[in-house]
């Protein structure tokens, strides 16, 4: 599972992995390239962070 976010949605993006996947997420910042085309996963902002499991 892999979640992208903006640092609004952070809070929520832990709370739902967690919640789906019963177990603590790695929580890593995205690159400067990656953070020009990833859209945060709940919104039109764009993603600053990566909530995944690997």
């Amino acid at each position: 599972m892999k979640i992208k976010c903006c640092q609004t949605h952070i809070e929520h993006a832990l709370d739902m992995f967690v919640a789906e996947q019963n177990t603590f997420p790695i929580l890593t910042e995205l690159t400067e390239e990656e953070k020009i085309s990833t859209i945060c996963d709940y919104c039109d902002v764009a993603a600053i962070y990566l909530v995944a499991n690997e």
